[in-house]
């Protein structure tokens, strides 16, 4: 093989269409482009989603909905579910350690749902005021 013999393979490069070049061509006259209108003109263009002037389905449509990043990072807890858990000491770890939250939460918030009775000690975690209340009336502590 030498470099002045590569060509590219069988039907890898199709001849460019030459418009404009009469009747016989199929292509001749308008070449192509229509009766009038601004894609018959030189240089007509217009935006994407441009639709002559009437209102674009873009902006007919509604805007709908809305997703907060912070939702992914963060989870709750409920009092009840606490009680469940096995250790005294409760941190982020020890809550995915027992499936209570999910791997990408980064804050836990306690919440006063149910009732707790044993004494325990919180790090690391924000807690409502009445969840705080009901920890420390049972003896338990929060960091």
């Amino acid at each position: 093989m030498r470099l002045n013999t590569i060509k590219p393979a069988k039907g890898a490069r199709r001849a460019r269409v030459r418009v404009g070049r009469g009747i016989g061509s199929g292509l001749g006259k308008t070449a192509g482009r229509g009766h009038k209108g601004q894609h018959a003109r030189a240089g007509g263009y217009h935006k994407v989603g441009f639709e002559g002037g009437q209102m674009p389905l873009q902006r007919r449509l509604p805007k709908v909905g809305f997703r907060s990043r912070k939702a992914i990072e963060s989870a709750q807890v409920f009092l009840y579910q606490l009680e469940g858990l096995k250790a005294d000491s409760i941190d982020l770890v020890a809550l995915r350690a027992a499936g209570l939250v999910h791997g990408a939460a980064r804050r836990v918030k306690v919440v006063k749902k149910g009732e707790i009775k044993r004494a325990l000690k919180l790090s690391g975690l924000l807690v409502t005021a009445g969840a705080k209340a009901a920890i420390e009336a049972a003896g338990g502590s929060v960091e």
